[in-house]
């Protein structure tokens, strides 16, 4: 039997996410999860590949604010903004995106700790960022401030494959999934269309191709080849290096680890 084993949620894409039991899934993607993002002066979006650093940030919600926090430096609490006038900021295709920024204070903490002038901005509430039309499954798909897509489901299966191949095991967060599921072949994931977990159907719609943040340890920000080296040399597509599969729910409700994972079509 195929179940879920593992839900991640990321606060501020790019910085560390929390594993939880149970949460709730949204048309967005999970609860809480990328409403966030740093960005430049401009809006401009940030991610690992640049500042490294966001990986050692720990954002922890709590009763409608964030605290901030990261090694041997002093934490801060903010109050979210959720709402309000809005600021537009850049992610990858999507231009124009309305975000609220959230004050001077945040700004200055990350920027300090960064080394760089950013700012930290919540996803608008009243603002959807529509998905590529190309894998949308209808017009009202959306997400926040994920890559592309609202869920990232990978299998302990097909980590467990790349890692008898590797030197040194790497473990999941290198990869940063929403969804870890159990229980199947190494890659299933890449050939199913529609599953159904705790009653919520959700779409499989294109491979993940990976980027160099893989390669940098989430803990210590030391780089590797690995594991860009040896996925390319059996996982490579057009787009580069695939591992993990981009998912857009269908409807919302609550999901736990342990559920079973319906395969609907392949």
């Amino acid at each position: 039997m195929i179940t879920a084993s593992n839900l991640t949620y990321y606060p501020i894409k790019a910085c560390r996410g929390f594993d939880v039991t149970e949460t709730r899934v949204e048309r967005m993607g999970l609860a809480d999860d990328r409403r966030m993002m740093v960005v430049t002066p401009e809006g401009e979006f940030l991610t690992q590949r640049e500042h490294p650093r966001l990986a050692l940030i720990t954002p922890t919600l709590s009763g409608g604010s964030v605290t901030l926090s990261a090694p041997n430096f002093d934490s801060l609490q903010v109050e979210l903004r959720k709402s309000g006038t809005s600021t537009l900021v850049d992610i990858w295709s999507s231009k124009g995106v309305k975000a609220i920024d959230q004050g001077d204070v945040a700004a200055k903490w990350l920027s300090d700790w960064l080394g760089a002038s950013v700012r930290l901005v919540h996803v608008d509430e009243a603002f959807k960022r529509k998905l590529n039309p190309e894998y949308a499954v209808s017009n009202e798909d959306h997400t926040g401030f994920a890559d592309g897509y609202p869920i990232l489901i990978i299998s302990e299966e097909s980590l467990t494959d790349l890692n008898s191949r590797l030197t040194v095991s790497l473990p999941m967060n290198r990869f940063r999934p929403n969804l870890v599921v159990k229980g199947c072949e190494p890659f299933a994931e890449d050939s199913w269309k529609r599953i159904r977990i705790g009653g919520i159907e959700m779409a499989i719609v294109k491979p993940c191709p990976r980027c160099v943040v893989t390669t940098v340890d989430k803990e210590t920000l030391k780089k590797n080849k690995e594991p860009l080296k040896t996925l390319n040399t059996y996982r490579k597509q057009q787009g580069g290096a695939m591992f993990g599969m981009n998912v857009i729910p269908l409807s919302e409700g609550e999901i736990k680890i342990g559920m079973s994972v319906e395969i609907i079509s392949a």
